[in-house]
């Protein structure tokens, strides 16, 4: 059985990975809305729209992905909704149910927005990291994940 106390170094591991998500959320959120006034949620939210059958996805499912509460997703798609970049839609078989759908104004915002968001991950990780590394990372990733 493990100990529920933390090391010091355990600790400061732990608070290294929470600096880096931060800080690299940070940046690219700098850069979408600089060059594409599109914060980082929102793109996320585009982006998961635009690669999901249909374009569409039950509310629930979405929060999920993004990490959003169910209520935050809302407001969020309500915003986005106003912006004309993706619509609500019922669900046939479940009156309570609701999907958002991304819009062809989404899919072109999205699509304007996606090299900016793959260059910061480049600029900010990606090029930080050896290919024996990154590997090695997403081997970890995945373990934390499995858990």
């Amino acid at each position: 059985m493990m100990s529920d106390t933390i090391s010091a170094e355990e600790l400061a591991i732990w608070r290294t990975l929470l600096r880096v998500q931060i800080r690299v959320s940070r940046q690219l959120q700098a850069d979408l809305q600089a060059d594409h006034d599109l914060a980082l949620a929102s793109y996320e939210v585009l982006l998961h729209l635009s690669e999901s059958p249909d374009g569409r996805l039950r509310m629930n499912d979405l929060a999920d992905r993004v990490l959003l509460s169910r209520s935050g997703l809302t407001r969020l798609v309500d915003r986005l909704q106003r912006e004309g970049l993706v619509v609500r839609e019922v669900c046939a078989d479940d009156a309570r149910g609701l999907y958002a759908a991304i819009t062809p104004a989404g899919q072109d915002r999205v699509a304007a927005a996606t090299p900016t968001h793959h260059q910061g991950i480049r600029d900010h990780v990606l090029s930080r990291l050896d290919l024996a590394e990154l590997r090695q990372l997403g081997g970890i990733l995945e373990k934390i994940l499995d858990t």
